[in-house]
């Protein structure tokens, strides 16, 4: 687990600088994938792995100044970039793994996640520790400013059946992690996958 920690940070360090520069446009998307998460004033919201925190100042617009934000991330160099940025205004950084979360069980409202399944080493595990602090009827939003195909050909790779963001696999590995899909979009310019943590 720690060597698959570690290449994900060295992955995310040295790119961590210019990360907002390489993806300038992205800004409206992260706002509109916000805006569909259906989040109410004093909302209490986690950013998992919240990189250089754009989904931050959305996430503060959608709860209010009485609601929480916090962005979590793993790379110390990427919450370095949030602060410079100035995204830290916008909500609580925390470094940390999305699989060990020091956060009490149903703390919060929702979480929201850009890039989130494309990384993780246990993905299975991280959704269900999503899903322990998150409250029942609770929100997960999996997201990405370009759709599967986009970002595979982005990549110089061909879109393969076994992606875990595919429908047929995201669905029952959401279901077996606490969470019933109840929205998926697949598109050229955004991915998005809406979820409600389970009773």
């Amino acid at each position: 687990m720690a060597d698959d920690h570690t290449h994900v940070q060295d992955f995310f360090t040295a790119r961590a600088a210019d990360w907002d520069a390489r993806f300038p446009g992205d800004g409206p998307a992260y706002a509109a994938a916000v805006a569909e998460m259906g989040l109410r004033p004093g909302d209490a919201v986690l950013d998992a792995g919240c990189g250089t925190g754009r989904a931050l100042p959305p996430l503060r617009e959608a709860v209010g100044p009485r609601g929480t934000v916090i962005g979590a991330d793993l790379t110390p160099a990427m919450l370095a970039a949030a602060v410079r940025a100035g995204r830290d205004g916008s909500g609580a950084l925390l470094l940390a793994d999305v699989g060990r979360l020091p956060l009490r069980d149903g703390a919060l409202d929702a979480v929201f996640g850009a890039g989130l399944v494309s990384h993780p080493a246990r993905p299975a595990e991280d959704l269900r520790e999503l899903a322990r602090v998150v409250r029942p009827g609770g929100r997960l939003a999996l997201f990405h400013p370009v759709g599967r195909a986009a970002l595979a050909a982005r990549h110089g790779r061909r879109l393969t059946d076994d992606d875990l963001r595919a429908e047929p696999n995201l669905r029952p590995l959401l279901a077996g992690s606490g969470w019933h899909m109840v929205s998926y979009a697949d598109e050229d310019d955004r991915f998005l996958a809406l979820a409600v943590r389970q009773d």
